[in-house]
């Protein structure tokens, strides 16, 4: 396809739940593979460094489990500040996301 052949192609609103599913699935297993190797790897100089990162990923999948909920529930895919949906784009990336950009960035 040529850069100047115009996209026809339009991108979906929302993400299916099987397609929210498989993408938080996916993340999970990322972050538990984590959690396996961090306690495998054993103490060592960095230990600090391992246990905010450990810290980290237990907090992350926490969100990928409410994320399953909000699947479950049909609110998955809903910014929890504005209650507009939380475009695909963002979704793809960050699976388990509880907001849109723009209500991220007043948040923080």
């Amino acid at each position: 396809m040529s850069l100047d052949t115009p996209r026809t192609e339009t991108r979906p609103v929302r993400l299916t739940a099987h397609e929210a599913r498989q993408r938080l699935e996916h993340e999970r297993g990322s972050r538990l593979t984590q959690l396996q190797a961090m306690d495998e790897a054993g103490p060592d100089a960095t230990e600090q460094l391992m246990s905010v990162q450990k810290d980290t990923i237990e907090r992350v999948l926490k969100e990928i489990e409410a994320a399953f909920a909000r699947v479950d529930d049909g609110s998955y895919g809903i910014c929890l500040g504005c209650s507009t949906p939380v475009p695909v784009e963002r979704l793809e990336i960050l699976p388990y996301t509880r907001f849109c950009v723009s209500c991220r960035r007043n948040a923080a």
